[in-house]
């Protein structure tokens, strides 16, 4: 009996993966009609569109290698976004959420992506800002010394800062925090307090907390929080406040504990202050959640002001500084995509408004 091999069903034969050129020559248009399709649809009638997508669907064609089109163009169709904290931070604190909110605006405006670069305090590993695959990026909010700033500067792509630090060439977005400070001062100073302490966010890279001197206040590596000291020594010495008398507490942390501990060690330095200042709204929320744990009222006991202007202070009647932080991001965005963009050191100084809230009044007699 003869026999035979044995036959095995022959895997079928599959299509080819559909390419912008069969794509094309499959439904009578050209290649660069296809490529508008997915990059420009303006450029086609809806009609035409959906008829390219439609052949696209059904023929595989899984649209344009975005990693050819970067070589092709040399632009990566993305911004990087410098961050000097963890990624999570960007979503945690208000005042960072709403600036990225608005950067995130333009770039959606811009048709561009957005990719979040982290570079936390004390660390000095740039290899994040270096291998990013970005044509541009958006510094927030930066101390002077940091590795990670001076990485992206040394890239020689198009850069914006947003509040800090100023330097020369770069593009800046920010407000004048000094003269802002200044006017929380002068507020409570009309109001009568001359027995002030105050919270600061942190003034450089590494861990510290506790009490700050004059010397570290002026050589502050976050500016922001140097101007914002600098506006409220000059508030209150025009008053005949001596400065040096004035509790000032830095703490690393940004967070409603961290004002907590903050409010703690100015009220141990000084238990008779009838004002606190902190220099963030986030800060001073905490603090007064110390002060309801000491069962001091607020401002009956102790007056709080604070500054950003964050929905949950102000639903809080927060006596603060409003700065218009969603409009930061959108500035920044449009500084940096910019399609006519050659100035270079530009300068957006945002205006500030201080909104008196509950939480401050005349002092206890």
């Amino acid at each position: 009996m003869p026999s035979y091999p044995l036959l095995m069903d022959s895997p079928p034969r599959s299509r080819p993966p559909a390419t912008l050129a069969s794509l094309a020559a499959e439904i009578g248009v050209s290649r660069t009609t296809v490529s508008n399709a997915y990059n420009r649809p303006d450029q086609l009638s809806p009609q035409l569109r959906a008829r390219v997508m439609e052949a696209a669907a059904r023929l595989g064609y899984p649209g344009p290698d975005p990693v050819a089109r970067s070589l092709r163009t040399r632009k990566a169709g993305a911004v990087g976004l410098l961050l000097t904290e963890q990624l999570s931070y960007a979503f945690r604190d208000p005042a960072a959420l709403a600036f990225l909110e608005g950067l995130t605006l333009e770039c959606d405006t811009a048709r561009v992506g957005l990719l979040l670069v982290p570079a936390r305090p004390g660390s000095d590993d740039v290899s994040g800002v270096a291998s990013a695959a970005v044509d541009g990026f958006v510094a927030y909010s930066m101390p002077d010394d940091d590795p990670h700033l001076h990485a992206v500067l040394s890239r020689r792509l198009p850069a914006v800062i947003c509040d800090q630090p100023a330097l020369r060439g770069t593009d800046l977005v920010g407000i004048d925090d000094a003269a802002a400070a200044r006017e929380i001062a002068e507020h409570l100073v009309q109001l009568g307090h001359r027995r002030i302490g105050v919270v600061c966010m942190r003034l450089g890279r590494a861990r510290r907390d506790g009490p700050v001197d004059l010397a570290r206040q002026q050589q502050a590596h976050y500016h922001v929080q140097r101007h914002r000291l600098a506006g409220l020594r000059a508030g209150f010495v025009a008053a005949g406040v001596a400065w040096d008398r004035v509790p000032v507490v830095e703490q690393f942390d940004h967070s409603l504990e961290a004002g907590a501990r903050g409010a703690a060690a100015v009220l141990a330095m000084d238990p008779g202050i009838t004002a606190l200042v902190a220099t963030s709204d986030v800060l001073a929320m905490g603090a007064m959640q110390e002060l309801a744990r000491r069962r001091q009222r607020v401002p009956e006991d102790v007056s709080v002001t604070g500054f950003d202007g964050v929905r949950a202070a102000l639903d809080l009647e927060l006596t603060t500084v409003v700065q218009p932080s969603l409009e930061k991001g959108r500035q920044a965005g449009r500084l940096l995509l910019d399609p006519g963009r050659t100035a270079r050191g530009r300068r957006v100084v945002l205006p500030t408004a201080l909104t008196p809230g509950r939480t401050t009044a005349p002092p206890r007699i």
